[in-house]
């Protein structure tokens, strides 16, 4: 017993002793290094980004309790290479940058006032959300219905796969988030623009098949723009034989002319968009999420798909765990993504005790689905709970039964 306090003694003034020679006391991570104060770590002398480090403290070890290898589930749209175009631009994160996206891909895209993003459609699904400005959207399905309306912010479209569209900026400046239900969006054959069809088919054949002269196509653009400056539409359509897409028809949700959904925890507002309240999104689930500074989206996993993030405003800490005694640990910022593995277990922590967190949550499915983990502690045996996690059993009977979602 006497040798073993020795040790323990020893071990204390060993540690005590390396931070002091070092120079350092205390964890030295909000200043960039990777050193936790206590004998583990050290100084960062070779190159590196001292702000990202700063802004990324647990990436430098912070948490103790990460464990194992878990792969980089994150991506800043900030490192994505902006593409600029007469009429607005567009950057893009694709399985190329994030490649633990396995389902989504996604694109942050600006219009100026009379911008279009020209006619077109895709091989894979495409929402979209307004988070400034408003724009007008043009879509006609397989059997000839068409929609033409105004989104502004916190409306939502859904298109098919396959469905001819177009979407033009109202404002001065307009911008709004893109998501595909496939992650490598770039692959030649996923998407279509009209001019450059019509720009590569034979000219005879494109005045055959209008009843036109070749002439009326010749300053089609070659190659494609996919953005472009207009005038804003002040055309309506009408006389569609096969009428408007309309009621659970639409390829359009406004959000928030909604009521949320119930949050027991009052941490928040959580809204839902799927297939269960907008019957077009059968591919493509998703939720809109604000959290209260220091709140917390309490610990749970996702039955059913990844769960792919856009953090819009504020900053969050997430733990994610995939099983194996591997968990990792990252913070986010506005402009973030992320792709959280399929069933993995997490939680997303407001870090700022000031300003809301706000962010989007995608499911490649036709609706959201999370098991809490209180919950399903709560709704098991309160013995084989405590046995479990050697808790006293008082502790286990006195877990909420209701899903908390967020808690202050």
């Amino acid at each position: 017993m006497k040798f073993s306090l020795q040790l323990s003694a020893l071990a204390l003034l060993n540690t005590a002793l390396g931070a002091t020679l070092h120079g350092r006391t205390g964890p030295q991570f909000d200043k960039g290094q990777p050193d936790n104060g206590a004998g583990k770590g050290g100084p960062l002398l070779g190159g590196t980004n001292k702000q990202i480090d700063i802004d990324n403290q647990d990436n430098l070890g912070r948490q103790s309790t990460d464990n194992g290898i878990v792969p980089n589930l994150k991506w800043r749209f900030s490192d994505s290479k902006v593409r600029l175009f007469y009429g607005g631009w567009l950057r893009e994160q694709v399985i190329q940058d994030l490649p633990q996206s396995h389902d989504i891909s996604a694109a942050q895209q600006h219009l100026d006032k009379g911008g279009i993003r020209e006619l077109h459609w895709h091989r894979v699904a495409e929402w979209g959300f307004v988070y400034a400005g408003s724009v007008r959207i043009s879509v006609v399905d397989e059997f000839g219905r068409y929609q033409v309306e105004t989104l502004n912010y916190g409306d939502i479209w859904y298109f098919p796969k396959g469905v001819a569209h177009t979407v033009q900026g109202l404002e001065d400046e307009n911008e709004f988030l893109l998501v595909f239900d496939d992650a490598d969006f770039d692959k030649i054959g996923t998407t279509f623009n009209v001019d450059d069809w019509v720009a590569h088919t034979p000219r005879d054949v494109i005045a055959k098949n209008f009843g036109l002269d070749p002439a009326i196509f010749d300053k089609v653009p070659n190659p494609n723009p996919n953005i472009l400056n207009g005038t804003v539409s002040t055309k309506n359509v009408t006389g569609g034989p096969a009428g408007e897409l309309i009621g659970d028809a639409s390829f359009v949700y406004r959000t928030l002319q909604h009521d949320p959904e119930p949050v027991p925890g009052n941490g928040g507002t959580f809204y839902k968009i799927d297939s269960t309240n907008f019957p077009a999104s059968k591919t493509l689930a998703a939720t809109y999420v604000t959290l209260k500074p220091g709140g917390l989206r309490e610990l749970h996993w996702h039955p059913n798909a990844e769960e792919w993030l856009y953090f819009h405003k504020g900053e969050a800490r997430a733990t994610v765990f995939i099983g194996n005694a591997a968990s990792r640990t990252f913070d986010f910022s506005a402009g973030d993504t992320a792709a959280f593995p399929d069933n993995s277990g997490h939680y997303i922590e407001n870090t700022s005790e000031t300003e809301d967190l706000v962010w989007i949550e995608i499911y490649k499915s036709d609706r959201v689905a999370d098991i809490s983990l209180t919950q399903w502690l709560a709704l098991t045996p309160a013995d084989l709970v405590a046995q479990t996690l050697k808790i006293p059993i008082e502790v286990a009977e006195q877990l909420q039964k209701e899903k908390q979602v967020l808690l202050p």
